[in-house]
């Protein structure tokens, strides 16, 4: 057995030698040190199993040699006996609260004592070895994700907090990179996790392929990650990473031998300009990240101030949505649709409206926000229901013949339950599929959804007639006529023309009405609020008007009234 002695007096060395080698039984090779230096330089060039170490000497003492050498990992592998002049039960509790493994004062030191201190020694240092491996190995199961073997967030937040510290020294800035991949529900809803899995990992590849090897980068849950970024000195610096990482996505991912296209969008914030809290700092990344998923996804957005006061009003309006729904004090309005060329009522689109409340939205504010956060679909079935019971209402009391029109979201087309539910409502009042039209607008298919293609087409073959809203504004694309099952095109109110012959608006709306009257679609005018309006779409010869001029919005109330004078019951 290797043993260093390490001691101030030469007198107490030659003892603990000389009792040492004493024995027959076990062969020592022992060296000396005279002070805690000498002993630290032989440490450096040597391994040995136990060091016998005076506790009190001149300059560095014996305990403070024992925190240094736990302070280096690569000095802090041999187990420590302390010795002593002095048998105070304090002073061998410092020693063992030091690091020690054992003491032994030096007017108790025999062979025996001194050669079982040595094997306890070397038995509890290995223990203390194993258990410190498994507090290591608990640690890192405690800081990584086990998918993709980087941090969690955790041990992010905690990185977070020391780089944030050291630039504030630095005078230097820190860049928060908080990202979230595009369509990955998509893949796990209809791919399966293990095809998600393989999706996150390739993701973490590519992304890592884009950072030098001193960034932090972590997942923080789900395909939430975060990248932080030390020593930015330009806005640039960080942009430049964005843009690698959103190039490394532009190729799909290979999944079970099939083509997956999943891009991603990143939200950056910057220390001090955003926040030098961290905490604070994640919030405005995240901020930031969706503002980039609102913007279409697959790109990148900076931090800016407002966007914290519109996500404010966002997660009220959540809050809000929430609370309304449980309650199921969303209210419904009607506004009739006439025939163009007889005036005679036709039908009613159902117009979603909040409650009547001291705090109220319309809803082209608090349907975005239901879609985001999925409440769309809650939301959606309770119209569904509720403006099928109405019209089944009116069929017993007016006319079996007329029509409901109902709003369908597009991440209502994205449920697979969108079928069911409308066959539900269509059961319990008794309505048959072709008396109700199911408007869509255009931004369900602007990017090619199977899902949103196939439930138009299993909704279209079911009875239900396919109306493309708001034709006229935005993209207005001619293709999505011919690539689905569409049986009503509704004229955007922008749209509407004025009776002046220079007017292009004239042009456009008689060319639109003229094209599509063409193609064989039945075309609704929105918006006439003159009888000049009223007029030019007789003259272009549309097939049903709607809009203030012929009737507002109203309650069912309100509609049973304006139904009994129509027909004059």
């Amino acid at each position: 057995m290797k043993v260093l002695i390490v001691d101030d007096d030469a007198v107490d060395r030659r003892v603990v030698r000389r009792t040492l080698g004493a024995s027959g039984d076990s062969y020592h090779e022992v060296q000396e040190a005279s002070s805690v230096a000498e002993g630290l330089e032989l440490l450096d060039g040597n391994q040995f199993d136990v060091i016998l170490l005076d506790c009190r000497m001149p300059d560095v003492d014996g305990i403070e040699m024992v925190t240094d050498m736990h302070a280096k990992p690569d000095m802090g592998n041999t187990a420590v006996v302390m010795i002593s002049a002095s048998d105070d039960t304090n002073l061998a509790l410092r020693c063992i609260e030091a690091g020690a493994q054992d003491f032994i004062p030096k007017n108790e030191i025999t062979l025996a004592k001194l050669e079982r201190a040595i094997l306890h020694a070397n038995k509890r240092f290995e223990i203390e070895q194993r258990m410190h491996m498994s507090y290591l190995e608990v640690k890192k199961m405690a800081e990584m994700d086990p998918l993709t073997g980087l941090s969690n967030r955790y041990h992010f937040e905690e990185m977070l907090k020391v780089m944030i510290a050291n630039n504030k020294r630095d005078g230097s800035n820190v860049a928060l990179l908080a990202l979230d991949l595009d369509n990955f529900k998509h893949v796990n809803d209809t791919m399966g996790h293990e095809a998600g899995d393989s999706v996150l990992k390739q993701s973490v590849k590519r992304i890592r392929s884009c950072l030098r090897n001193n960034e932090g980068f972590a997942r923080l849950g789900g395909d939430e990650f975060a990248i932080i970024l030390g020593n930015i000195t330009h806005v640039e610096d960080a942009s430049s990473v964005c843009n690698r990482v959103l190039n490394s996505f532009k190729l799909p991912f290979n999944i079970q031998g099939k083509e997956v296209i999943c891009g991603v969008s990143i939200g950056v914030a910057l220390c001090p300009v955003d926040s030098s809290d961290s905490q604070a700092l994640l919030r405005c990344a995240d901020i930031a990240m969706y503002r980039a998923k609102q913007n279409g996804k697959n790109g990148i957005s900076f931090y800016e101030p407002h966007y914290q006061t519109e996500f404010n009003q966002r997660f009220i309006i959540h809050n809000a949505l929430n609370n309304v729904l449980k309650n199921d004090s969303f209210r419904l309005f009607y506004q009739p649709i006439f025939c163009a060329k007889n005036g005679k009522l036709l039908g009613f689109e159902a117009l979603i409206r909040w409650p009547e409340a001291e705090v109220f939205y319309t809803p082209d504010v608090f349907i975005p926000v239901a879609e985001q956060s999925k409440l769309i679909d809650g939301i959606g079935q309770w119209v569904i229901e509720t403006a099928m019971n109405q019209l089944a209402l009116w069929h017993q009391q007016f006319d079996a013949n007329l029509t409901m029109s109902i709003n369908i979201s597009p991440v209502q087309l994205q449920n697979e339950r969108l079928l069911s539910e409308c066959q539900r409502a269509l059961d319990a009042n008794n309505v048959s599929a072709s008396k109700i039209i199911l408007e869509i607008t255009e931004t369900a298919l602007i990017k090619d959804n199977s899902m949103v293609t196939h439930s138009l087409r299993v909704l279209s073959k079911y009875g239900f007639k396919i109306a493309l809203d708001d034709f006229g504004m935005g993209f207005s694309s001619v293709a999505h006529l011919m690539d689905y099952p569409i049986d009503i095109v509704k004229l955007d109110k922008s749209m509407q023309a004025t009776t002046q012959v220079s007017d292009k608006r004239l042009r456009v709306f008689e060319a639109l009405a003229l094209m599509l009257k063409t193609l064989d679609f039945i075309v609704v005018a929105e918006g006439v609020e003159t009888e000049s309006q009223m007029s030019l779409c007789q003259k272009f010869e549309l097939d049903r008007l709607q809009g203030y001029l012929l009737g507002m919005p109203m309650d069912a109330t309100k509609t049973d009234v304006f139904l009994a004078q129509q027909y004059q019951i």
